[in-house]
């Protein structure tokens, strides 16, 4: 999907008009449907902008592979510790969800049983 094509896509998810998009981005309005149709590439000021409006990452507008992320680092140590893990293996990544998702069922066993005691 090209930027331009994201661009659009993620204006109709917000239900924005092409103005609304430059007045939440604070850019040219003029320019946004240029943007929207691939005939001019924004700079990277106005990506920036815009990746902020949308509150998605700026990968995710410039690469096509890119998961869809927020624009803001997340917050809190256990995701900034798991970040700073960097790439890890398809293995090392199920252990790791395995083990959120008993924490999961612990607390859900816990809450159940809080509310039948």
């Amino acid at each position: 999907m090209s930027l331009g094509e994201k661009l659009k896509q993620l204006r109709k998810e917000k239900n924005w008009f092409q103005d609304e998009l430059a007045v939440h981005a604070q850019i040219d309005g003029r320019q946004v449907s240029r943007y929207e149709n691939d005939r001019v590439m924004p700079s990277i000021d106005v990506i920036i902008k815009i990746a902020k409006a949308y509150n998605v990452s700026i990968d995710y507008l410039l690469i096509d592979e890119a998961p869809r992320r927020s624009f803001d680092k997340p917050k809190g140590r256990l995701v900034e510790r798991v970040l700073a893990l960097g790439p890890i293996s398809d293995e090392d990544e199920q252990s790791l969800l395995h083990m959120l998702e008993a924490i999961d069922a612990k607390n859900k066993f816990k809450e159940l049983a809080a509310n039948v005691g």
